[in-house]
């Protein structure tokens, strides 16, 4: 059993009898208090897809649900539903974009390593790598000669998010983009 301090987003946990995926947690230190951190943690039913938001002490132990976790590629898009498919045996997996909000800023179709989390047989979550690696469509010229440790301006991305780059990268480069902190992390290695 983790204690609430080591559950990372996109886990599966087991609290007053049913099964919750952890979307995003807050962490706090309150002030003048003995003792550690606060963890605030937004988490949904995996059946009826209810939000929980609930607070527990860093050395709280939860219990981790069972989930499996699948290879996955993006296949496409059929009204709200996104259709992912299992990279072995083909499964097609739908989700509800409301469920997968956040990651499919970060998706398409070339997009590696992602992992579709079930629980009990059903698709309830995705996990995404680190870094993915997204076409810039859009962005001010680049400027000849800029370093990359100088100033940053808005780039769109292919999956139509925008995030800050430095000012030498360009339209049409292919970037690596950190999906945790919706932040710039380098050039795609060419191929």
């Amino acid at each position: 059993m983790p204690k609430a301090s080591e559950i990372k987003k996109n886990a599966a946990v087991e609290y007053n009898g049913k099964t919750y995926i952890v979307k995003d947690i807050d962490r706090s230190v309150p002030q003048g208090r003995a003792g550690g951190s606060l963890y605030r943690m937004r988490m949904y039913d995996v059946v009826s897809g209810h939000k929980l938001d609930e607070t527990f002490k860093d050395s709280e132990m939860l219990n981790l649900a069972d989930l499996i976790r699948r290879q996955a590629m993006f296949s496409y898009v059929d009204g709200d539903e996104y259709v992912f498919m299992d990279n072995e045996d083909y499964t097609p997996y739908s989700l509800n974009k409301q469920a997968i909000e956040d990651e499919v800023l970060f998706i398409n179709e070339e997009t590696a390593g992602i992992q579709v989390v079930l629980v009990d047989d059903a698709p309830v979550a995705l996990d995404l790598p680190t870094n993915v690696e997204l076409e810039v469509i859009e962005t001010d010229p680049s400027i000849k000669g800029a370093s990359a440790t100088s100033r940053n301006k808005p780039a769109k991305l292919s999956t139509g998010v925008t995030i800050q780059v430095p000012e030498h990268i360009s339209t049409g480069d292919k970037i690596k983009v950190n999906v945790e902190e919706r932040k710039f992390a380098g050039r795609a290695d060419h191929k």
